[in-house]
């Protein structure tokens, strides 16, 4: 029987930054979870941006319960306050720690507070109306506010950083100028984690995939084949149902034939009232 593998702390993510590129995946069920932790992923992580997200972290924690997952704060954080109690809450909730994608003022605040906290360096969906979509980098201007980022998201406290879309070659210069995990998110494998989300690895969606993102399944299709599935079931049971084949002998519960002839006659009998 296989021994329980050792649940990541914080500090042993720190020890294997530039000893190997660790596996990261976003789950968004209990049953992906399940299945990452049964096939050997190293990190996890989740949504925390709704009541429903927030009602489900305790359930991948159940799913997974030796892995290291961190969930994302919801976007516009007013205050550092409010960041601090989002933080705690899903600390409490069984998160590992928290992506934030707020300033590193905000970050500085969750972090004095013992926060664990990720930021977003590059490509950050929740600010595209500043850099449209696209790769982050690719010009020495760029790339010089990219290390200025890098820096101080690391001055802020943070522990980790995910990076997005940057070009390969820079993302690994970047990964060894700084002590920040950084996870690579269509960045190259030179940063300290290879993250994908369960839709890109599962197919599990109908566009096409990003570039940087590779199908190992094709859960669409999965999902007509069961629709068109669940479709004739159904059929078959209202045509059952019509011409009285459902229910069937096997799917009833009777009653002794002497017990309900006793139950007619005393209901029928004059006397009865």
């Amino acid at each position: 029987m296989l021994r329980p593998r050792k649940k990541y702390t914080v500090y042993d993510l720190q020890q294997l930054k530039g000893k190997r590129v660790l596996t990261h995946i976003h789950v968004k069920s209990p049953e992906e979870a399940a299945a990452a932790e049964q096939a050997g992923v190293d990190l996890m992580s989740c949504s925390f941006d709704s009541p429903e997200s927030q009602a489900r972290l305790p359930k991948l924690v159940a799913a997974a319960p030796n892995s290291f997952l961190s969930c994302a704060t919801p976007h516009g954080l007013a205050s550092p306050e409010e960041a601090i109690r989002v933080g705690f809450r899903a600390l409490e909730a069984g998160a590992s720690s928290v992506y934030c994608s707020a300033s590193p003022f905000i970050i500085d605040a969750m972090a004095r507070e013992g926060i664990p906290v990720v930021g977003h360096l590059g490509l950050v969906p929740r600010h595209v109306t500043w850099t449209n979509y696209r790769a982050i980098g690719k010009t020495v201007a760029e790339a010089k506010e990219l290390y200025r980022r890098m820096k101080e998201l690391e001055n802020a406290g943070a522990y980790a950083a995910e990076l997005e879309i940057v070009p390969h070659n820079l993302a690994s210069w970047l990964s060894s100028q700084t002590k920040l995990l950084l996870m690579s998110l269509g960045s190259g494998s030179g940063c300290d984690t290879q993250f994908l989300f369960s839709d890109d690895i599962l197919g599990d969606y109908e566009e096409r995939p990003p570039r940087h993102a590779k199908a190992y399944r094709n859960f669409v299709a999965e999902y007509r084949r069961l629709q068109e599935e669940r479709l004739a079931a159904f059929r078959e049971y209202i045509a059952d149902v019509n011409e009285g084949r459902f229910p069937e002998r096997s799917h009833l519960v009777e009653m002794e034939t002497e017990l309900l002839d006793e139950v007619v006659r005393s209901v029928q009998s004059p006397d009865a009232k």
